[in-house]
């Protein structure tokens, strides 16, 4: 059936193509000569391709190397094309009639010819390009969000000088704040440690107090002037050697060891907006870190459009596309079929990302108990990564949509972590409660990550009361916390039972804090006489009023605790 269906395709216009080839030498020659040409210029255009990649031009300006690299191509061949097709047409090779009864003469049909090499040529140059104006518009838009953050952050680590205050002017409130009085205002708005403190200054809702005001007329051009200035220090410093390996980058080297600015961009974002140290990561690290990542939709892009090109000069040349798709639907059905778990596993891929369930990067949960970071994620599996490194769960992408997932990241900024523990009978619950209070906030302060960031999310960073920059901590917290929380949870066999919980940022981050925590815990109790008792059975023979006193020597220092630092919200009443 489909190959009956086959043989009634008509080719049209392709038919004598051939006859006009075969009928003459000269037209024969022309046609090679032109074929060998392109060939040449595709080699050619390689080498040129090599030699942007080995230029500055390539790392500091990607999106227009990839423009000059995808159109030097095509004009060259629509060139070639073009003259060979004037030569043909003006050399008297045919006659000057280019339809005869109805039909094109040899003329025009090599004209023809021609001309469908240009329009596939050009239909592959429309096909790269898009792809790049769009990455491109997609990595301005990322910039913003940069420039969003370094608003935020009131400039990075790495701005050369105040950059910030050069470009915004603080703007005193207008109005009275309620945390501080207009004359503490006005007190601090003469020194410049005052400034700094107003300017740092956040409410109870975690809110700044005072505008900015714009000191240059457009801010983010000077703020990208100063990102480039940043990339072209490192970029010379990878090629001139001064930089952590003490040698002499080559760019266009196999593997690159220099990020071009885009991805250069990207790592800052990834690392917190700190600064790129040069050769700070093995070779080959950024196209190594990339391997396997599905292609987004724009990529998809040349494909589709080099297709409806193609259809399009069938069309042209008479091809009959609608018998051309029926006799072809048999094998798209048979080829479904035998790809029907695969196209499964692609559209699962689309609907994941389309209405992203999760993402790289997020801590899940499956269904079979499996725990771990989305590691990848691609059209036919999704790889899970053990917390711990100890292996990566493999499953089918299309599983994913049909199974129970628990994502402890995605829109989770507040996580507990939770400490629980069990005091002695003969310590008072309120003071063992007002020293747990003590431990969650110097916890608050005192837990931090590598780079000296709170763990625990917290309505003012600890940091604006020394007059330095927030660390993040109290960024984006749009709901009220209370914190710690402490809890007395139930008289067991040998101990009081307390549990005592702070909120953390994300999912990890609660390992860490409740190891400190446990740590500052068994200090602070060590200083009141906090006592842990065995989790054992057993006859007690020991004097009970000497044990009382001895605890009773520290009732002052407790009390205090409980002067200072109160006991929670325990004994208020009402819900959680």
């Amino acid at each position: 059936m489909v190959e009956e269906e086959i043989s009634q395709i008509s080719f049209g216009k392709f038919e004598s193509v051939w006859h006009l080839l075969s009928s003459s030498e000269s037209l024969q020659l022309a046609f090679v000569i032109m074929i060998v040409g392109i060939i040449i210029i595709a080699l050619a255009y390689n080498k040129f391709s090599n030699f942007v990649k080995s230029h500055k031009i390539y790392y500091s300006r990607p999106h227009l190397s990839r423009f000059i690299r995808r159109a030097v191509l095509p004009f060259f061949a629509i060139a070639l094309i073009s003259s060979t097709n004037a030569y043909m047409q003006t050399s008297g090779f045919f006659d000057q009639e280019t339809i005869v009864n109805n039909e094109l003469t040899p003329q025009a049909t090599f004209a023809k010819i021609l001309n469908t090499f240009n329009i596939l040529v050009i239909g592959y140059t429309i096909s790269h390009l898009i792809p790049i104006a769009l990455t491109k518009r997609e990595k301005s838009r990322l910039e913003k969000e940069d420039f969003d953050e370094w608003f935020d952050y009131r400039g990075f680590s790495d701005d050369d000088g105040d950059l910030f205050h050069k470009l915004y002017k603080w703007m005193p409130p207008k109005t009275s704040i309620e945390e501080i009085s207009d004359e503490e205002i006005q007190k601090n708005l003469q020194t410049p440690e005052g400034l700094q403190y107003l300017e740092q200054f956040r409410t109870t809702k975690g809110n700044p107090i005072g505008s900015y005001e714009k000191l240059v007329e457009d801010p983010f051009e000077e703020w990208k002037k100063s990102e480039r200035a940043k990339y072209q220090k490192y970029y010379k410093n990878c090629i001139t050697g001064n930089n952590q390996s003490g040698r002499k980058l080559k760019p266009g080297a196999k593997p690159d060891e220099i990020f071009p600015i885009d991805v250069w961009r990207e790592e800052k974002r990834v690392h917190g907006f700190e600064p790129i140290i040069p050769s700070s990561r093995p070779p080959g690290y950024a196209s190594k870190k990339r391997e396997g990542i599905p292609k987004s939709a724009k990529q998809f892009l040349p494909i589709g459009i080099f297709v409806a090109t193609i259809l399009g000069v069938l069309a042209w040349w008479g091809v009959d596309l609608f018998v051309l798709a029926t006799a072809t639907g048999g094998f798209s059905i048979g080829i479904g079929l035998a790809l029907q778990d695969t196209m499964q596993n692609y559209f699962a891929y689309l609907v994941i990302r389309k209405d992203k369930i999760f993402q790289e990067g997020d801590r899940v949960q499956l269904d079979t108990g499996y725990n771990g970071y989305v590691h990848k994620i691609t059209p036919r599996v999704t790889y899970v990564r053990d917390a711990l490194h100890e292996s990566i769960a493999v499953i089918p992408t299309r599983q994913l949509v049909t199974s129970q997932i628990i994502n402890y990241t995605k829109e989770n900024k507040l996580v507990p972590a939770v400490v629980k523990v069990g005091v002695s009978y003969l310590n008072d619950p309120q003071q063992v409660a007002s020293i747990l209070v003590k431990i969650g906030k110097r916890g608050m302060k005192e837990i931090m990550d590598e780079k000296g960031k709170h763990l625990v999310r917290q309505n003012r960073c600890p940091y604006l009361d020394e007059n330095k920059p927030s660390c993040g901590c109290d960024k984006d917290l749009h709901v009220d916390i209370n914190q710690p929380v402490v809890r007395f949870n139930q008289f067991n066999d040998s101990a009081l039972d307390f549990s005592m919980w702070v909120y953390v940022r994300d999912y990890g981050a609660q390992f860490k804090a409740t190891t400190n925590l446990r740590m500052i815990m068994y200090e602070e109790f060590k200083k009141y006489d906090i006592r842990i008792p065995w989790p054992i059975r057993t006859v007690y023979q020991g004097d009970e009023k000497k044990e009382y006193e001895e605890i009773s020597q520290k009732d002052k220092d407790r009390k205090d605790v409980i002067d200072k630092y109160g006991f929670g919200d325990i004994g208020r009443g009402g819900e959680e």
